[in-house]
């Protein structure tokens, strides 16, 4: 008995021996890394065969600016979680993550916005609405392949920021009074498929409120009304782009194409 007792006691105090020099190495370099200062900066863009937005030169300007070059500062001195803040404010990123490893170097994953459709509002003012349906500045370095919205757009930038789609679609008020939120849903669907997005060129808001859509090709425009029953418009508009329009010359037939009734696309000719 006596033997396994102290079998179990040079055990424990084993334990308790290396568990001291755990802790106490860890505590080493907890404080030498407080003294190691940054070495270098990778920036990695996603998104950036799509969208040009950002790029390394411009995340690395952006630290300047804040003072925060992370390149021979202490990590005890960098403020990494608010390096990270800034960055996820910034107007074309969607989500920033910043680390610093033992050695000094930081590593900055950039992952772009992705815009669906270009406003160009009443007033002359641009801006994008992204695939989150948040709203998002023109760039003066990269201008994005998508759809143009127009037409009675009374929508101003500033005033709908910080509003947000989300909040106009909960809104009975702003849903009557806002057409941004229609031109969102609609744009979604078109960026997700491969077919429209080659397709649907303008988005025309008229003086009722109502879609007009206007295709690269045809010469026509399509009539789709409110931004509601999206899959089924442009499920007939489908059906009728590939039996009613079988030649060539069908394209130029018609002067408009209507989706706005249930089960039937209405055509009127030039």
């Amino acid at each position: 008995m006596k033997k396994i007792k102290l079998k179990k006691i040079l055990i424990l105090v084993l334990w308790i021996t290396v568990a001291s020099g755990i802790i106490g190495l860890l505590s080493f370099v907890s404080v030498e890394g407080k003294d190691v200062k940054g070495k270098s900066i990778n920036v990695i863009v996603t998104n950036e065969s799509e969208n040009s937005f950002v790029n390394e030169t411009d995340i690395v300007e952006f630290l300047n600016q804040r003072n925060d070059s992370l390149v021979n500062q202490k990590m005890k001195d960098m403020d990494v979680n608010g390096i990270e803040k800034s960055l996820n404010a910034h107007p074309a990123i969607s989500n920033a993550d910043v680390s610093v490893d033992v050695n000094g170097n930081a590593e900055i994953k950039i992952t772009q916005r992705k815009p669906v459709v270009r406003i160009m509002n009443y007033f002359g003012e641009s801006y994008y609405i992204d695939d989150e349906a948040g709203l998002m500045p023109i760039s003066e370095n990269y201008t994005a392949r998508v759809p143009v919205a127009n037409g009675l757009i009374l929508e101003k930038y500033n005033m709908f920021y910080n509003y947000g789609i989300p909040r106009i679609e909960k809104d009975s008020l702003m849903k009557q009074l806002s057409v941004l939120d229609d031109i969102y849903a609609v744009s979604k669907y078109i960026s997700e498929d491969s077919l429209l997005t080659s397709l649907i060129q303008q988005l025309y808001i008229n003086n009722d409120k109502e879609i007009e859509l206007y295709p690269a090709v045809g010469g026509h425009k399509i009539i789709f009304g409110k931004g509601d029953d999206i899959e089924e418009k442009f499920e007939k508009l489908k059906v009728f782009y590939r039996e009613g329009l079988n030649s060539i010359d069908s394209w130029n037939k018609y002067s408009s194409i209507n989706l706005k009734y249930k089960s039937q696309v209405v055509c009127i000719k030039k």
